[in-house]
């Protein structure tokens, strides 16, 4: 597992996500009550970006069919979607936002 820094973090206002990809994978990240979340950025139920769904009450909405998904663990909150999401550990070193990437 190495740490990967994540290019315009800092730039996020709160309940904004980015869409940013590593190794060909599709990462969202999400600010949220001053804190980050990562998590995949593809809807597991539907092919849609959640880097471009709601931030709300500490879940990621599917900007497609309205699914939900809980930004601390990725479990799919609500139907239509029925997989979760993965999600990884996040961290802030001196100004940084850096994400555990396998």
């Amino acid at each position: 597992m190495a740490w990967i820094k994540i290019d315009k973090a800092n730039e996020l206002d709160n309940e904004e996500s980015l869409g940013f990809e590593i190794e060909g994978h599709k990462l969202a990240l999400h600010k949220l009550d001053d804190q980050f979340y990562v998590s995949d950025n593809i809807c597991t139920h539907q092919y849609a970006l959640l880097s471009e769904g709601f931030l709300e009450d500490g879940c990621i909405e599917c900007p497609l069919h309205q699914a939900q998904f809980c930004l601390k663990t990725g479990k799919a909150m609500s139907a239509p979607a029925t997989v979760g999401i993965k999600v990884y550990e996040v961290r802030q070193e001196e100004g940084e936002v850096l994400v555990a990437f396998p």
